[in-house]
């Protein structure tokens, strides 16, 4: 018996292709294909993992509604990428993958965290689309993103739907931070990019304005 397997083990010394990496990719094009569909992959795999850990009460509110919000702005990038005749729809990449994920699929025909209820006419999506801002700017900073004409639009997309809200109080210092980097920014060539200092003070001001206005949700 045992004299059966060293042979074995012999033969397959003897044929080295059995130890060549497969690759799935020829080239550069292939490779990038192959990269975007494990992320994506990936993001729908943690959504489903969030849900879960969310029903079961192992995440509290306001972490899973962060987390969610940036999740379905990660998925909404991710997809873009993937989109073609092939994947139409986040449906067929699924089926094609055999993903079991229902729920990370409720989360994107939905587009909005469970604790996002939409019972209150815009209020719903507008709080949806300030997190999803919050988190999108901030996450732009952290990747090296620090042009003007790349964070402008999303600022004042940000203080726009702050504006709207009416739960959100005139005097909101949050606001007032992202009104005041605006201004700044409006001074600034189109092309111009942030120092290394104002990128640390921009973000350490959104967190701010971010906590706090979590805190104001939890006490409406």
């Amino acid at each position: 018996m045992f004299a059966g397997i060293s042979s074995n083990n012999t033969q397959d010394h003897n044929r080295p292709e059995l130890y060549e990496e497969v690759k799935l990719y020829t080239s550069a094009r292939e490779r990038e294909k192959y990269d975007n569909l494990a992320e994506l992959y990936a993001v729908m795999n943690t959504l489903q993992c969030l849900e879960k850990m969310y029903i079961k009460d192992v995440v509290p509110p306001k972490e899973y509604t962060a987390w969610c919000s940036k999740l379905l702005v990660q998925y909404k990038a991710a997809f873009k990428l993937v989109q073609c005749d092939e994947y139409p729809s986040v449906e067929a990449f699924v089926k094609k993958y055999k993903l079991d994920c229902p729920a990370a699929l409720d989360r994107i025909r939905e587009d909005r965290p469970i604790t996002i209820k939409d019972d209150k006419g815009n209020t719903s999506k507008c709080i949806a689309d300030i997190v999803s801002l919050f988190i999108t700017v901030m996450d732009k900073l952290r990747l090296g993103i620090n042009a003007n004409d790349e964070l402008q639009p999303d600022l004042k997309d940000l203080l726009e739907n702050m504006t709207r809200l009416s739960l959100i109080p005139q005097d909101f210092e949050g606001r007032a931070k992202v009104r005041e980097w605006i201004g700044s920014l409006e001074g600034m060539t189109a092309d111009e990019t942030l120092s290394e200092t104002q990128v640390r003070q921009m973000i350490f001001d959104l967190e701010s304005a971010y906590n706090a206005f979590n805190r104001l949700l939890q006490h409406t």
